[in-house]
């Protein structure tokens, strides 16, 4: 199971830090992704973090903005997220899986139930 947490109503240009923990499983054998979808739009993908090698990915809107990390003592995986902009609006969600059906196709057998995330002023 995932558990998202961390989400929230903030300023244009406020910070927010999500967590994704998992139960059930061990987290740092999977890649971990953030995805988020706003109302009326797609599903997108936001960062992603690779189990083996800790590579990174970002999406070009985010990038500069919001990082990814692990705590696998906590079994969790955070998204820091900076300079928070009206379109950051969505629910966010994390998954876990295999870095290229997950971060690659953005497919995965394992979700959260999301976190809301508004920012406005």
């Amino acid at each position: 199971q995932l558990v998202e947490s961390g989400g929230g109503l903030v300023q244009p240009g406020g910070s927010l830090r999500l967590s994704c923990a998992a139960s059930g499983f061990t987290l740092d054998d999977y890649a971990v992704g953030w995805f988020r979808q706003a109302p009326g739009k797609e599903r997108e993908g936001v960062s992603c973090i690779r189990a083996d090698d800790g590579s990174l990915y970002y999406a070009d809107s985010v990038k500069g903005r919001f990082t990814i990390s692990r705590d696998n003592a906590k079994n969790t995986v955070y998204l820091q997220m900076n300079s928070l902009k009206p379109e950051d609006t969505a629910v966010y969600y994390c998954a876990a899986g295999s870095w290229i059906r997950l971060c690659l196709r953005g497919v995965s057998d394992y979700w959260g139930q999301g976190t809301q995330v508004t920012v406005s002023s």
